[in-house]
């Protein structure tokens, strides 16, 4: 499965359990603080798809980098998998 795909089902799924709406149409450009998950949600997000992916990028990172897009969420994952963290 393509890691996107697997993030979105992941936020879909984070959603549900934390009781969030999510916006209708989440693309590359849907800024995640305009996406309707909170910031427990994006916690429970991070934990999960550490336990789906094993890893954590964001515990990785020397410099704390917040991504403002979903694009730029899930390029950090998939640096941190090209980088095998």
């Amino acid at each position: 499965m393509k890691l996107e795909q697997t993030i979105r089902d992941t936020l879909t799924q984070v959603a549900l359990m934390a009781d969030c709406t999510l916006t209708d149409d989440i693309n590359n450009d849907t800024e995640l603080l305009q996406s309707g998950l909170d910031s427990l949600g994006f916690a429970m997000l991070v934990a999960q798809l550490e336990e789906d992916l094993g890893i954590d990028p964001f515990s990785q990172m020397q410099i704390a980098v917040y991504p403002r897009t979903f694009a730029e969420f899930v390029n950090i994952y998939r640096q941190a998998l090209a980088n095998g963290n």
